[in-house]
């Protein structure tokens, strides 16, 4: 098993080489199909450099009445706030909403470099998302990106929570334990194996 560090590395390149504006439009139009477009407020992030591209899907969940919520971090919390349009630079130098306090959602889709089979996300190390999902048990957790990020097994540790289904150009994809309604199934549903990726 590779440590952390070289895979963020590998799957930097991993994302980079797949992103591409067809396969983000495909991500919008299988989250549209699935069931979690059923439910009223969304958590999502905005994209930076080669993570999969969100604003096309904020702008759909808007139209279609829905309530969306964007990061804040605080310290080494991450607060879920209402996005009104207005954006600030804020940690990281990440866009995010400049005030709002934390929110209920229903589904947070969350960026990431690899997802593994169980569920298991290969974030970039500062644990905002575990801490976040750790304190907001009931929301849906789900993970948006490329076919390609999607691998069989990834390292984890006691306070890494992970996804219950991810998102890609292919498909909605139950990962772990728990089955999602209409989500893919069979081999497809494990990735590609580490040593055909790293």
């Amino acid at each position: 098993m590779y440590d952390k560090a070289t895979l963020r590395a590998c799957f930097r390149k991993v994302r980079a080489a797949a992103k591409n504006q067809e396969a983000e439009a495909r991500m919008l139009e299988v989250l549209c199909r699935s069931p979690y477009w059923a439910a009223e407020r969304f958590f999502l992030y905005h994209a930076i450099g080669t993570e999969a591209e969100t604003r096309h899907i904020i702008a759909a969940l808007l139209a279609a009445g829905k309530r969306v919520f964007l990061p804040r971090i605080c310290g080494r919390e991450m607060a879920a706030v209402p996005y009104t349009g207005v954006l600030a630079a804020g940690a990281y130098n990440i866009p995010a909403p400049p005030e709002g306090e934390d929110s209920p959602c229903d589904v947070a889709i969350a960026p990431l470099l690899a997802v593994d089979g169980e569920g298991y996300r290969l974030g970039y190390g500062g644990g905002f998302y575990d801490r976040y999902f750790a304190s907001h048990p009931a929301v849906k957790r789900v993970g948006l990106c490329f076919a390609a990020q999607r691998t069989d097994k990834l390292p984890h540790g006691k306070h890494d929570v992970p996804l219950q289904a991810v998102i890609t150009e292919e498909g909605v994809f139950s990962l772990g334990a728990l089955p999602v309604r209409g989500s893919a199934e069979g081999k497809e549903k494990r990735g590609i194996p580490m040593e055909e990726t790293c």
